[in-house]
């Protein structure tokens, strides 16, 4: 059971009634944390759920498609702007949200569909999501006149747009989220984009998107169009990737040029890789791990937090090369059917 929960089930395998279990009572603990944490607590793990639907997106697009992109961070940066500004300018933020999902979605269908239904190969692929996310982060950093505003709102430049309107209740616009219920909304947002991974994982688009990942060419020669699947798959991790930039700039407050930062597309790239990017759970322990390492090593002293996170990246690539989760998973394997023989 344990090396089910971590490793990746063939695509089209229904999960078991344990996973449910699973699931739920792993989403259940979660929810229960406010009761039983210090706020303080609460509001960090709060921006770890955050991160771990940005890991979501990368282990969707690289772990099953294998499409290594650096654009996530452009998409997480786009839907912070983008509730950012239509909040302001409307006081609206429930249809700011769904704004911050579309945004990005649209703009990742437009560079998309020129990269992918331009045959461009994938490495290059990834060159050019790195080209647009250092643009899309010197063209905000550049806004720092009178003159950048979109309706009442200045963009800053470097500075950013410190005053996030806080997300209110879709059924009492009059109630803005409290710390504890916006950490809960983090988790049923962070489950309910896994689950819903994992059932389109399961259908023949799921399997589609895998048969690309091994071998393109094959996969159009039995009659598929591959460039349809990876350019749906990669709108719909640029819309993961929007939603999980408006929650942090909402628990920021700030939308900031960093949002746009190659030093966060590194960050998730080390949280898919650590945690294993032919899962999905994977990523998503890997983005808490080392968001709260850096936060422990932050009040420990250390003074070089990044080189030792390099040092870690490290140790664990050499270490455990399928990522942490799925190594654990066969050492589980490897031990139960040693039990069995004797």
């Amino acid at each position: 059971m344990a090396l089910k929960i971590f490793a990746l089930d063939p695509p089209g395998t229904p999960p078991k009634w344990w996973w449910w279990l699973f699931v739920g009572t792993a989403a259940a603990a979660l929810l229960l944390m406010p009761e039983y944490l210090e706020l303080y607590v609460i509001i960090d793990l709060t921006s770890y759920f955050i991160f771990a639907l940005l890991a979501l997106s990368m282990s969707f697009l690289w772990g099953y498609l294998g499409i290594l992109s650096f654009g996530q961070t452009a998409f997480f940066g786009l839907g912070g702007y983008g509730y950012t500004v239509l909040a302001l300018n409307t006081g609206e933020t429930t249809g700011s949200i769904f704004f911050a999902l579309a945004l990005p979605m649209l703009f990742s269908a437009i560079v998309g569909y020129f990269m992918i239904y331009g045959r461009i190969s994938d490495i290059y692929l990834s060159v050019i999501t790195l080209v647009v996310t250092l643009i899309l982060e010197k063209g905000v950093r550049a806004t720092s006149g009178d003159q950048y505003v979109i309706g009442s709102v200045r963009l800053n430049g470097q500075n950013g747009i410190p005053t996030v309107p806080a997300l209110k209740i879709p059924w009492n616009t009059s109630v803005e989220f409290s710390f504890e219920g916006f950490f809960q909304l983090a988790v049923v947002l962070m489950v309910l984009v896994y689950v819903g991974l994992r059932m389109l994982l399961l259908t023949k688009y799921g399997r589609v998107l895998v048969s690309i990942r091994e071998n393109e060419r094959r996969t159009e020669l039995l009659g598929y169009d591959a460039r349809k699947y990876k350019l749906s798959a990669f709108v719909i991790a640029g819309g993961i990737a929007g939603l999980s930039g408006a929650m942090f700039a909402i628990w920021g407050p700030l939308a900031h040029p960093q949002m746009f930062g190659l030093g966060r597309a590194a960050d998730v790239i080390i949280w898919v890789l650590i945690g294993g990017k032919a899962t999905l759970i994977g990523p998503i322990a890997g983005a808490i791990g080392i968001e709260y390492l850096k936060v422990w090593l932050g009040t420990q002293g250390v003074g070089q937090v990044p080189f030792v996170l390099g040092l870690v990246l490290m140790v664990f690539v050499l270490l455990f090369q399928q990522g942490v989760l799925p190594s654990l998973g066969m050492v589980i394997s490897y031990a139960r059917q040693s039990l069995r023989r004797r």
